[in-house]
């Protein structure tokens, strides 16, 4: 990967700018977040014991990027079951986008993918773009991992459009398109199907 995709992928999706300043670069092969991993464990410390959905999902994404992920498991689980009892459905498909993400780091692909297909079904029936762009990026990443390019590139193509009319930042597009970009090369240096 040439440096200035490296350079911008150090923005992807997060809009939070603390966790922003958390991620400090990505891995070209599986657009895997490179951490500050004191910053990290700062954040976390930080967070200590607040409960809100917001501290919660906060945490599980924390979690997941320091590798600690049968912690992480746990927190997304209790931020699915609070986001549950608010009633906000929106909230409850977007916990459950942070908790297939760890099943994806803890290597449950297969898990994560399906999880992902169930939320983006809800986000997209109720055209919910913003939590659809990003579980449609979140799956084209394990798709990638699996290794199933065409399926990336065509989830990594929704999210451009998803976040595009959803009014996204240009960062979220930026990170979008260079995903496209990277599945394409690959498609590309991989050749025609035999």
């Amino acid at each position: 990967m040439e440096p200035e995709l490296s350079a911008g992928l150090t923005r992807l999706h997060f809009s939070t700018g603390l966790l922003l300043s958390i991620i400090i670069g990505h891995d070209a092969a599986t657009l895997r977040e490179i951490v500050d991993i004191p910053a990290a464990e700062a954040r976390l410390a930080d967070l200590g014991p607040m409960r809100s959905l917001s501290a919660l999902n906060e945490k599980v994404t924390l979690l997941r990027l320091l590798g600690r992920l049968d912690e992480a498991e746990v927190i997304g689980s209790e931020a699915v079951r609070q986001a549950r009892f608010t009633g906000d459905r929106e909230q409850v498909v977007s916990s459950r986008i942070r908790r297939a993400q760890v099943q994806q780091y803890q290597g449950k692909l297969d898990e994560a993918a399906i999880e992902l297909g169930h939320c983006i079904d809800e986000a997209e029936t109720h055209e919910w773009s913003a939590v659809a762009g990003y579980a449609r990026q979140q799956r084209g990443t394990v798709h990638l991992e699996l290794d199933d390019l065409d399926a990336a590139l065509t989830d990594f193509k929704a999210a451009v459009f998803l976040r595009q009319a959803a009014g996204a930042s240009p960062v979220e597009l930026e990170n979008s398109l260079i995903a496209v970009t990277i599945v394409e090369s690959a498609l590309t240096a991989r050749g025609p199907a035999v």
